[in-house]
């Protein structure tokens, strides 16, 4: 962190106070609530969860110190459901996102598609990341991608998935134009969260299980040394200083400190 960036002593105290205000407003509609979904009651929550937050992350950034607030996830806070009490259809939103970690294993990859690929017109694809992206995504199904990312040399960032719920399904073609652009929170019926925010404690123990799998999989150890061999073709090329490349990771300092 640079003293640049560091807030000022009145800063972290303005927060400190927004909090105040922020649990005074929510005891209030606590109090004042109308019924179990009461929606100033989930505002002032929101509210509430908000100033903890933004005072939490200031007050590490001028003290070095936290709170003891568990700030829920975004899977505790949807809004009330107002949905169809008996849909007859639903639609699922998933999105996840990727590094690319380490473009060569990418393209090496993309350049075996495009060598089995007897029909490919345009050979050049596997050429850069974005023509190699769209070769694998078009050969392999999304999950699969999901649970290959490292060997695709993708490193996987946080996904979210939403179930909707809706009287009728959409005619064909309704929405392909803007996919996400309609969704109404009050229509999710669930949703699941991966993100390393709330899993950093578990980093150790899957890295663990990582290396198990990893030593009891011969296929992807081959598919390693084809690959290796393939780059040593390619020859050396020059990805830029260590550490400063999209697959290197930093987890905030202020998630590794107790609470």
């Amino acid at each position: 962190m640079s003293d640049a960036a560091q807030p000022t002593a009145a800063e972290v105290r303005a927060a400190a106070e927004a909090v105040k205000t922020a649990l005074d407003r929510h005891l209030a509609a606590v109090e004042r609530r109308s019924g179990e979904d009461d929606p100033a009651v989930y505002d002032a929550f929101n509210q509430l969860a908000a100033a903890a937050e933004a005072y939490d992350e200031l007050l590490y950034d001028r003290y070095d110190e936290v709170t003891p607030f568990e700030i829920p996830g975004a899977d505790d806070t949807l809004p009330p459901y107002t949905g169809p009490e008996e849909p007859s259809a639903l639609s699922v939103l998933i999105r996840r996102d990727y590094a690319v970690a380490e473009p060569q294993r990418l393209m090496a990859h993309a350049r075996r598609i495009e060598a089995a690929d007897e029909e490919s017109t345009d050979m050049d694809a596997s050429g850069t990341v974005h023509g190699a992206l769209s070769l694998l995504f078009g050969e392999f199904e999304p999950d699969e991608i999901a649970s290959r990312h490292k060997e695709f040399g993708l490193e996987e960032g946080d996904s979210t998935l939403w179930v909707t719920a809706a009287d009728e399904a959409a005619d064909p073609g309704e929405w392909l134009e803007a996919p996400f652009e309609q969704v109404d929170p009050q229509s999710v019926v669930c949703r699941f969260d991966v993100s390393a925010v709330f899993d950093d404690e578990f980093d150790d123990d899957l890295d663990d299980d990582e290396e198990e799998d990893g030593d009891a999989d011969g296929d992807t150890a081959e598919l390693d040394e084809d690959l290796a061999a393939e780059l040593d073709e390619d020859g050396p090329e020059d990805d830029g200083a260590e550490g400063d490349g999209p697959g290197d990771t930093a987890v905030p300092a202020r998630l590794e400190a107790d609470r």
